[in-house]
């Protein structure tokens, strides 16, 4: 478990959006999730005094999905069955039209039914846009949300220069699983290259497997200027191989060899 980074803390700010207090805690950790979890983006452990324990986790929504609410119900029931303790799914939405849909309570079983589940919903109209470093620093989840949440307003770019800014004085086991939740609730928007390109410089330093692959695909697209450059016919399956490696030793050879080599098999001899 670990220890606020600093007060107000991760996820405080959070309450104030919904109106709510987010309930004081004494530890906060991240919990890995698998693939029977696949819906859910990321997942936290929170140990209060008043409340007990509880899971947040937290997934996001493009748009209005019917099969995405059986998903959460399904997943939720899982959660719960594994930690044995309460779960509190918050869905991301870009919207408010499609966070309302989000939080309307999931319910199984008809007019007597023993199951229903209200998710808690975040879009642009309740996650005010984080764009001072500063703040963005104070709570750095709520920051990501944020970002998430404004994806696709004129603010995105500007939330998501001010939490890499922020992240970078974190430590790692609080800023990774923040990383790659931007990267995957960003998905394929055009404010997701920003992010790729904060990752490969501001966020550098940190060994997640997204930001991993960022410098793997700068490496192969480094190798192909090269080759490029020296006046090489690149065939286009060779130029798809190149593209989609992401072993970044065997990149990192064939680029130290594209500089001096003759030909093309030379760079990938042995190989």
């Amino acid at each position: 478990m670990i220890s606020p980074p600093r007060p107000p803390g991760l996820f405080s700010r959070l309450g104030l959006a919904f109106g709510v207090e987010f309930p004081s805690y004494t530890a906060c950790a991240y919990v890995p999730t698998d693939r029977a979890e696949g819906e859910i983006g990321a997942l936290w452990r929170f140990e209060t005094e008043r409340e007990g324990t509880f899971l947040l986790a937290v997934t996001t929504q493009a748009g209005k999905d019917p099969a995405r609410r059986s998903a959460w119900a399904r997943q939720l029931v899982s959660l719960y069955l594994r930690h044995r303790v309460p779960p509190v799914l918050l869905v991301v939405c870009p919207d408010r039209e499609t966070a309302e849909w989000a939080s309307q309570p999931i319910t199984a079983g008809g007019p007597f039914s023993s199951l229903v589940l209200t998710p808690v919903a975040a879009g642009p109209h309740n996650l005010p846009p984080v764009t001072d470093p500063g703040e963005a620093a104070q709570d750095p989840a709520f920051a990501t949300l944020s970002a998430l949440a404004h994806a696709r307003t004129t603010s995105a770019d500007a939330i998501l220069k001010a939490l890499s800014a922020a992240l970078r004085d974190v430590p790692e086991d609080v800023a990774g699983p923040l990383t790659e939740l931007t990267a995957q609730g960003l998905g394929k928007l055009p404010a997701a290259d920003l992010w790729r390109n904060l990752m490969a410089v501001d966020l550098s330093f940190y060994k997640s497997p997204i930001s991993q692959e960022i410098r793997a695909e700068g490496e192969a697209r480094a190798l192909l200027l090269v080759l490029r450059g020296r006046g090489f016919d690149v065939p286009s399956e060779t130029e798809q191989t190149i593209s989609a490696c992401r072993d970044r030793a065997a990149l990192e050879r064939w680029l130290s060899r594209a500089g001096t080599a003759a030909n093309l098999d030379e760079v990938f001899d042995d190989d």
